[in-house]
């Protein structure tokens, strides 16, 4: 595939960037033979600060925006739940007692394993004991 020649040249600054400019790569002119950097566009830093600026409004807007609906979600979920107390109040009393018994039996069932595991290696070691007093 051939290439295509640019009609446009690029002029070329001989004598370099500034500091904290950021560095382009250099340009190799084939029809004269040197190598240089284009030159740059001059932006000033106060325009990156505004752009900054504005991304770092948006972005609050997004988390105010995103809160906003969280707290409508939240207060939704407030109004069914006391309209269903209201509507069903036995059957909430008897869910929120069967949920205190779960919640009550998970946390005594985590900690017997401990016990169990406890007497167990007590009795490995007992046993450990008996077998050694006798040798």
């Amino acid at each position: 595939m051939p290439r295509r020649k640019s009609t446009e040249t690029a002029t070329l600054d001989p004598e370099g960037g500034k500091i904290g400019e950021p560095v382009p790569k250099a340009v190799i002119d084939r029809s004269t033979a040197s190598v240089g950097v284009p030159r740059q566009p001059d932006h000033g830093l106060g325009e990156e600060l505004s752009a900054l600026r504005l991304q770092i409004e948006t972005l609050q807007q997004q988390i105010l925006d995103g809160a906003r609906s969280v707290k409508r979600g939240a207060g939704k979920a407030v109004g069914q739940t006391e309209a269903a107390v209201k509507l069903y109040p036995a059957s909430t009393l008897l869910l929120a007692a069967a949920v205190a018994a779960a919640f009550a039996f998970a946390g005594r069932r985590a900690s017997l394993p401990r016990r169990r595991h406890q007497s167990a290696l007590r009795k490995v070691w007992d046993f450990y004991d008996t077998i050694r007093a006798r040798i």
